[in-house]
């Protein structure tokens, strides 16, 4: 995670700076090991074959964690994701990139409410919708006194 550089504009309608990735059968299986989910839905080419799969499938918690990160690495340290929903639209596969958008919806306080989407960007290619609907609430913490 690294932090913005500046402090971001948190009000109603403010885009959330976007996260970009290419996802790769190397991130996939390192996630894989970090979860514990071994289908041979995200790995195996002679399974994915008889499926009729051109390429391994992403994991779906994978864009828990992009979501998390794009958040995150919007704000900076100071901010914790307490809730984050989102919902499956489409198969996402090895090689594909994605990006991460999102807008803030409400501040309460210290509280920031984001509506959050992923889509699949590559090439050529129209994007698609990965992720969507997809959200999530932020607390702010204060920077401790003396802190910039």
């Amino acid at each position: 995670m690294t932090g913005p550089a500046r402090e971001p504009l948190i009000e109603v309608g403010a885009e959330v700076a976007p996260l970009e990735r290419a996802i790769g059968l190397r991130d996939m299986i390192a996630y894989a090991g970090a979860t514990w989910d071994w289908h041979r839905l995200h790995y195996d080419y002679e399974y994915l074959q008889a499926k009729r799969l051109p390429a391994p499938v992403v994991d779906g918690q994978i864009f828990g964690a992009l979501l998390a990160e794009q958040l995150q690495d919007w704000l900076g340290p100071r901010a914790f994701v307490r809730r984050l929903h989102f919902r499956f639209k489409n198969l996402v596969f090895a090689g594909d990139t994605v990006r991460c958008t999102g807008r803030v919806v409400a501040v309460e306080g210290d509280l920031i409410r984001v509506e959050q989407r992923v889509m699949i960007v590559d090439g050529d290619e129209p994007e698609r919708v990965a992720v969507a609907p997809a959200g999530a609430e932020i607390l702010l913490r204060r920077a401790p006194e003396g802190t910039p």
